[in-house]
């Protein structure tokens, strides 16, 4: 059995999926659909990137997603994906939502419509570079909540991405302050990250309450495939479950190490990381070493399919 993953934040680079657009028509019709729904020329932004906009976290979110989503259309399209056995699709933060899209739960038009404004919302939450997120090597996310809860430090776990690697949302100067206390405690490295705000923390609760409404809005539809929640990390092909976990997902960790462990536990044999970059083909081998893990970010990793 396969399940497929899909990238978040962080994972964007500009002509990303673009090989894709060039020689696919089915990648072309992504782009135009996303574009018609929501008048952002996605196109230039991934392509060119002239105004410096695809590290926005207003247009990076949808522009990751026109990326991962294009790539998995072709291989849906030009290979027999039934023939893999795929029951199982999750992503990492907004990752969740080209998994979402790409099980047919929601629609291409109404996913992207959701991403650009969970873009624009977490872009506005707070002022630019008011806050931020570091990547914590060393420590698994007990040993970091140990030491945020008895220094009494105001951050929080945002990441549970593997067990030597937790990434944490706050003010800055609050990271700061933070940074000292961890290296002393056992963390090996502490990687400030090029993010524009704390996602995944209770600064994005505001943000979180105002896309409530517009997740229970929108139309979710049964599918054949699961999904697994970045919010409970447990599977399920419910669509109230899969909707409510959604809405929780914005101000809530990722828990990423968790959602593995549980493809470990529903006997998943093959995973396919589809998307740009390989960063969470990186986190699963360090989480564990039972699965076959491969990569579809260009048109040369198509050569796993012949």
């Amino acid at each position: 059995m396969t399940a497929i993953l899909f990238p978040g934040q962080g994972s964007q680079y500009k002509g990303m999926s673009e090989d894709f657009y060039n020689n696919f028509f089915n990648s072309k019709l992504v782009f135009e659909e996303v574009e018609d729904s929501t008048s952002i020329d996605v196109k230039k932004i991934i392509f060119k990137d002239p105004l410096n906009q695809l590290n926005l976290t207003n247009y990076t979110q949808l522009c990751i997603f026109t990326a991962s989503y294009s790539i998995f259309r072709v291989i849906e399209t030009e290979f027999d994906l039934k023939n893999m056995n795929v029951n199982t699709m999750l992503g990492h933060s907004l990752g969740e939502y080209s998994a979402l899209a790409s099980s047919y739960k929601i629609t291409l038009s109404d996913c992207a419509k959701l991403l650009k404004l969970r873009g624009d919302l977490m872009h506005r939450a707070i002022n630019p570079n008011e806050s931020g997120m570091v990547a914590l090597i060393g420590l698994d996310s007990i040993s970091i909540q140990n030491i945020i809860d008895e220094v009494n430090l105001d951050v929080q776990i945002a990441n549970d991405n593997s067990p030597i690697q937790v990434v944490i949302s706050g003010m800055i100067n609050n990271i700061d302050k933070s940074r000292d206390i961890f290296l002393k405690n056992g963390v090996k490295k502490f990687v400030k990250l090029n993010v524009s705000a704390a996602f995944h923390s209770n600064l994005m609760l505001e943000a979180q309450n105002i896309m409530r409404k517009y997740i229970d809005e929108t139309i979710f539809s049964d599918s054949s495939v699961s999904i697994i929640s970045n919010f409970s990390s447990k599977i399920s092909n419910n669509s109230e479950t899969i909707k409510d976990s959604l809405i929780n997902q914005m101000a809530n960790k990722v828990r990423w190490k968790e959602s593995i462990n549980e493809l470990e536990i529903n006997n998943e044999k093959n995973l396919i990381e589809i998307g740009p970059g390989k960063v969470l083909s990186g986190l699963v081998k360090r989480i564990t070493s039972s699965f076959e893990i491969t990569s579809i970010d260009q048109m040369k990793d198509l050569e796993l399919f012949k």
